[in-house]
């Protein structure tokens, strides 16, 4: 929210999520005026009641519930099934609760529902399957509690290919088919068709990131593997130890040399978990190339961390032949910024 705010984004398209927000990420969406609020459980909900009634303020809310859709993802990335830290359940009636409340509290304005099933996803089953459970729960508050919504989000979650193995489908496939689900359904069924709101993210960002490592150290397993380390790892990203994520690596510094050596790439931190690609085919490599990961925008800065007390790479932007410093690298004095003296 903050960083929005000084970018100068306009803060009415702003939608907060999270399963733990406080009172102070609260208090700072209601003082920005935000577009909406994506309530996750009843803490929450408890919270926001009293803050807009105490400031006798209003704001645009939805709830987040699980649907009970499998992804077909990694387990830390599938996010729609019951069994979730998100969002409030369908079947045990936490959605029909939670809209209850909402409707009985005088300063939160409900627009709809959301979920969102996971990441990575390749096809559009899931999407349609979420829909199609999306808009039943809408037809059902409106014939249960009066209540019609006007806004559905269905989420994110569009893969994008990391790999040669994975062959994602063009975002344009992934919202035909969202659409024609739910217009048919409010078709089918008498009810005003909703706007449809997603959540594009990776499937925009994720290819325009690339990582650069500086090559080090070196080494030969015989009959094993062969190891090349570089000056970074999960630090600065942390999918592939946190979830076995894969990625496709070049060396920058020799794009036109013939790929014929399997190695992989090992990042600099402490922990045996830290591979960052494993049986790589790149040119022969010594210390000082240049290692790209690809496709890293999505999720590689955001989640970059000073693991092992280690400081955080800089960030460029490139376009059309030019470049530009947007985030300066840390350094070490950085580090230690906010400590205090013992004295």
């Amino acid at each position: 929210l903050y960083t929005a705010k000084q970018a100068g984004f306009p803060m009415d398209k702003v939608s907060f999520h999270g399963n733990n927000k406080s009172v102070q990420e609260l208090t700072m969406a209601l003082d920005q005026k935000i577009g909406c609020i994506i309530i996750d459980n009843f803490y929450e909900l408890d919270l926001l009641k009293q803050l807009t009634q105490e400031r006798q303020q209003s704001i645009n809310v939805m709830i987040r519930v699980t649907p009970g859709i499998s992804a077909h993802t990694h387990e830390y990335i599938s996010t729609g099934q019951e069994d979730s830290k998100f969002g409030f359940d369908l079947n045990s009636g936490q959605a029909d609760n939670a809209l209850e409340q909402i409707l009985a509290a005088p300063y939160l304005k409900m627009l709809g529902a959301h979920c969102h099933i996971g990441s990575q996803i390749f096809a559009t089953a899931g999407f349609v399957g979420a829909a199609e459970k999306m808009m039943d729960l809408l037809i059902h508050w409106q014939a249960d509690f009066d209540f019609t919504a006007t806004v559905l989000n269905l989420g994110g979650g569009f893969g994008i290919q990391y790999t040669d193995d994975e062959k994602p489908l063009a975002p344009e496939v992934f919202i035909t088919s969202i659409i024609e689900e739910v217009k048919q359904l409010s078709a089918t069924n008498n009810f005003p068709c909703p706007e449809i709101w997603i959540e594009p993210g990776r499937s925009i960002v994720g290819s325009a990131g690339i990582s650069l490592y500086t090559v080090g150290s070196q080494k030969t397993i015989p009959n094993v593997r062969d190891y090349v380390a570089v000056d970074g790892g999960m630090g600065d990203n942390i999918r592939p130890a946190l979830y076995e994520a894969k990625y496709e690596t070049v060396l920058a510094n020799k794009m036109n040399e013939p790929a014929t050596h399997k190695v992989s790439v090992a990042g600099k931190y402490c922990e045996s978990g830290d591979m960052l690609a494993w049986d790589q085919i790149l040119p022969t490599t010594t210390a000082g190339d240049l290692l790209a990961v690809l496709d890293t925008g999505a999720y590689g800065y955001s989640m970059a961390s000073n693991y092992n007390r280690n400081p955080r790479p800089a960030v460029v932007f490139c376009d059309e032949g030019e470049s530009k410093l947007v985030v300066n690298r840390e350094t070490t004095e950085d580090l230690i910024k906010l400590d205090l003296p013992l004295e």
